[in-house]
């Protein structure tokens, strides 16, 4: 099989690199294609194998579309090849509960009609990489990081539709010399923990790193990890057996909360993949079901995982619980040599050897086995953005959906992870319910996990507990909330028709998106901020956002705000909070009754683009809210792009006026007022403005 190894961004030679850059998107392109031909029956693509999860014809066409989409998002490409299907096939629900199943009923087209499609956009991809300009290295700016953003995307489906592939009935597969299934099943020696040495690590990928990456392998984050005891192996079917027979799956008391109500709700009593014959246990792989290999490593969701270690701890009196984010990247030290500059792959990784696992004693690192590969590692670790998170433009959604505290990471890799997923940094996080060829690996520890990370004030800390106290903390000076008071100074000055839906563009973290809401019957509340849209999208899901807030020096005040004392409960369930850009925002965020954007004019990069592309989103008498303290600095916005605050033909040229010039042909001016606000720093130390707010009916 060949070995599917990332592309690196430097180089030498531009040409050397286009020619690269082509052969490793066809060679994901076939191979993708390839492992839809393990396929038997058309009417196979559209059953639902995996409840949580589109049938296989949406993700058949769905790597296809990403491409288009993209290239067409950032200016690529003039014309789309089928508006659609770029449409049908755009959004997957990989993200959904495991109680939640969605039941919408969709018109897939045929096979032969996603195949056409997929053979178009080959085409049209080919082309562009042909003939677009290519400097290396390679920058996040440039078409072809857009190009790469697409294979690796790719190679992800390549991996979750095997999975799903995985599920669909036997009869409906066919084995194929292309995907080797490993042939060595039999026994396996004792499991035994082994001595590591904890250390301070600092975790994060670095900008002018040779590979591409995933937005939340950027930055850093430090932690100070304690001396350690690593399993040999990865947990075997065999140790995993002795759990089962012993009736784990019947004791409550090795489960958590989570996992005992996905164990009501599925009524499992054995990992997704194993079967149970006529007294006899079975394993179902890619596209074959054998005797269960007991040498082989056990391939279970975080809930079952994390059971079999409470288990394992009461078993044998010990600290024992999954491994950690950054105890992993310690064993990962034990590999001195990091994709695409392996000449000998070192484990069952990147279809190098198997299109399935293998016996856990295969591939050594030092004293250890598969510190890479075979199957991915749950962790106990939830994945958040490291210091420094940022973003990209192009795929703003790829990362901060699973910052919820929900979807922990897992590492190392499995037999299928080529690409990004098979290097060192890789970061890839799923709900704890969801199944991936994923295992686990246990340690023994006297560390809280949630400990373990250094705790450092950084700026953007600061200014989230400032924002999050100026949201739903106190108010000062007799200043009512600005938040709220904005809200409301706003409808009272309007008549509004219809209140379906809102946007709160510029929401910061969230407090007036939830006022929306007593109102309309939805609200979409968006911000540039990765970090702000997390507190916003923690408070609907946990409830509480607990903070802290400066007094003097080093000294701190504990706040927190609630959704239940606030009396936001059941506005809490109309709002959507999103990460997005007020200049590029997406064609679905359109048909607003109202708009209302606060303190953001001036902090957008072309604040005239923004006013001339967001009347298209507003119902005609509909309304656009303005309010801003007019604070135009070049840090934000070039001074030529600035509304006012200037001198036009040696007259004063007021910000208002600039608004009504950009504005008045699609609206009409319907009343401009000031809201003050107040903005605590520290117990003493506080910013007092005035933002005037202008109110636009659009005509």
């Amino acid at each position: 099989m060949p070995v599917l190894q990332t592309l690196k961004l430097t180089g030498e030679n531009e040409t050397l690199k286009r020619q690269a850059l082509k052969h490793y998107f066809n060679q994901t392109w076939a191979r993708y294609e390839s492992l839809f031909e393990l396929i038997k029956h058309d009417h196979a693509y559209y059953l639902k194998a995996e409840p949580l999860r589109h049938p296989l014809i949406f993700y058949f066409g769905h790597t296809a579309t990403f491409y288009i989409n993209k290239l067409k998002l950032g200016k690529y490409l003039e014309e789309r090849v089928n508006d659609h299907f770029e449409s049908m096939f755009a959004i997957g629900v990989d993200e959904m509960s495991w109680d939640d199943l969605n039941e919408t009923h969709y018109q897939w087209p045929t096979v032969a009609e996603v195949k056409d499609y997929r053979d178009k956009v080959n085409r049209v991809v080919n082309q562009l990489i042909d003939t677009m300009p290519i400097s290396l290295p390679i920058t996040q700016d440039s078409p072809a990081w857009v190009i790469l953003m697409g294979i690796e995307h790719e190679r992800i489906h390549l991996e979750t539709s095997s999975v799903i592939i995985r599920q669909l009935p036997l009869e409906e597969v066919s084995q194929s010399t292309h995907w080797p299934e490993c042939q060595d099943h039999g026994a396996i020696d004792a499991n035994q923990l082994i001595a590591v040495a904890g250390k301070k690590i600092t975790l994060g990928k670095k900008e002018q790193d040779e590979t591409y990456g995933w937005d939340n392998e950027y930055g850093n984050k430090s932690f100070k990890v304690a001396d350690f005891k690593a399993s040999k192996y990865l947990v075997s079917n065999q140790e995993y057996l002795s759990f089962v027979e012993a009736g784990g799956y019947q004791s409550p008391e090795f489960w958590n909360e989570e996992g005992r109500a996905w164990l009501a709700y599925t009524q499992a009593q054995m990992p997704r993949f194993w079967r149970r014959y006529d007294g006899k246990w079975w394993q179902r792989n890619l596209t074959s079901e054998i005797p269960l290999p007991l040498n082989w490593p056990v391939e279970v969701n975080q809930l079952e995982a994390k059971a079999f270690c409470y288990w394992k701890a009461h078993q044998t009196q010990s600290n024992i619980r999954l491994l950690t984010e950054a105890e992993w990247y310690i064993l990962r030290e034990k590999i001195q040599t990091d994709a695409p500059d392996w000449q000998e792959v070192p484990g069952n990784i990147s279809l190098a050897y198997y299109a399935s696992s293998c016996p856990v004693n295969r591939f050594k690192h030092n004293e250890f086995y598969d510190i890479v590969g075979n199957v991915w590692q749950w962790t106990e670790t939830a994945i958040d953005g490291f210091n420094g998170f940022a973003v990209h433009p192009l795929y703003d959604d790829f990362s901060t959906p699973t910052f919820d505290g929900k979807h922990n990471l897992i590492k190392g890799g499995s037999w299928i992870s080529t690409g990004n997923e098979a290097i060192a940094a890789s970061r890839y996080a799923f709900r704890r319910h969801f199944y991936q060829h994923a295992g686990f690996r246990y340690v023994e520890s006297l560390q809280n996990p949630e400990q373990m990370a250094e705790v450092n004030v950084y700026e953007t800390d600061e200014l989230i507990s400032q924002y999050l106290e100026f949201h739903y903390g106190a108010q000062y000076f007799g200043v009512p909330n600005f938040c709220v008071n904005g809200v409301q100074q706003a409808l009272n000055e309007i008549q509004l028709e219809h209140t379906a839906k809102a946007l709160d563009i510029g929401c910061s973290v969230g407090r007036a998106s939830f006022e929306l809401a007593k109102v309309f019957d939805h609200v979409d509340g968006i911000d540039f901020s990765a970090r702000f849209i997390q507190q916003a999208y923690a408070l609907t899901e946990q409830g509480e956002k607990r903070y802290t807030i400066r007094t003097e020096g080093d000294l701190q005040e504990f706040k927190s705000a609630s959704l239940t004392k606030l009396g936001y409960q059941e506005e809490a369930k109309k709002v959507n909070f999103m990460q997005g850009d007020a200049c590029n925002l997406k064609p679905i965020y359109t048909g607003y009754d109202l708009v209302y954007a606060s303190n953001l004019i001036d902090r957008l990069n072309d604040p005239k683009q923004f006013l001339t592309s967001i009347g298209k989103r507003i119902n005609q008498g509909g309304y656009l809210v303005i309010a801003s303290p007019y604070t135009w600095l070049e840090d934000y916005t070039p001074k030529e792009k600035w509304l006012g605050g200037i001198k036009v033909k040696g007259e004063n040229f007021t910000t208002l006026d600039g608004l009504t010039e950009t504005l008045i042909g699609q609206f009409e001016l319907v009343a401009v007022k000031e809201i003050p606000f107040v903005i605590r720093e520290t117990k003493r130390k506080f910013q007092h403005s005035l933002s005037e707010m202008t109110i636009w009916r659009k005509r």
